[in-house]
């Protein structure tokens, strides 16, 4: 079988700037979060978690659904580079699901009393951590580079389903989880400052994603190149 030659990464020249973007727009987030949006009227200071919790779980969502393009783009072209992208995206993917994870907890405990429950939003952020978790798993079970992007882009356009399942959870069943505060008929139902405290967060953490991918993906293609190299020699 052939196989489409893969060339060094040209990401390298991307990760310097992004690096130093996502570094100030951490900073700006930061400060905005913690100074300068107002505590809330009911929750007090534990609602400043908002501006990490949410961020990750909007990062979660779009790093899965660009799991699913590579993976299309994998099937339509055999392109390595798509490959690339998808594990880039899936593993950052999974790094952010589990921040949103904990960061609910932690929110949860003074505002439920508990640390979990077993409310629909959670166990459906649950189970798409353990998808994706599985998709990286099957990954690692084979060195054929070509076989296991097909297998893997396969996993990658179905696991996609639920990420919709997962955010209107809380619309389809009534539960703890609070409903959508900025994504609503009507309009956001919050504090202007919070909003736009909120609406910054979701940037910075939308531009450290884009960071690491660009990284971890040019790692990628260089893992590739080595192991078609090696098995061509």
């Amino acid at each position: 079988m052939t196989t489409t030659a893969i060339r060094p990464s040209t990401s390298v020249r991307f990760r310097q700037p992004l690096a130093a973007v996502s570094v100030a727009g951490a900073l700006i987030a930061s400060a905005m979060a913690l100074l300068w949006a107002p505590p809330d009227a009911n929750q007090g200071e534990v609602q400043r978690i908002m501006y990490v919790h949410v961020p990750s779980a909007w990062t979660a969502y779009l790093a899965f659904f660009v799991v699913f393009l590579a993976s299309i783009g994998w099937l339509w072209t055999r392109r390595h580079a798509f490959d690339a992208v998808a594990v880039a995206s899936a593993e950052v993917g999974v790094l952010f699901t589990a921040l949103a994870l904990i960061g609910g907890s932690i929110w949860a405990k003074p505002t439920w009393g508990v640390w979990w429950t077993w409310e629909p939003r959670l166990i459906t952020t649950a189970v798409m951590f353990v998808m994706y978790l599985g998709y990286l798993l099957l990954r690692s079970l084979s060195s054929d580079v070509d076989g296991r992007a097909t297998r893997a882009a396969v996993i990658g356009v179905v696991a996609v389903v639920n990420i919709p399942i997962v955010h209107l959870s809380v619309t389809w069943m009534n539960a703890l989880h609070q409903l959508p505060t900025v994504m609503r008929p009507g309009g956001p139902s919050m504090d202007g400052r919070m909003l736009a405290t909120l609406l910054v967060s979701v940037l910075a953490f939308t531009i450290i994603y884009a960071w690491l991918v660009v990284s971890r993906a040019g790692l990628e293609r260089d893992r590739q190149r080595r192991l078609l190299e090696a098995r061509s020699a």
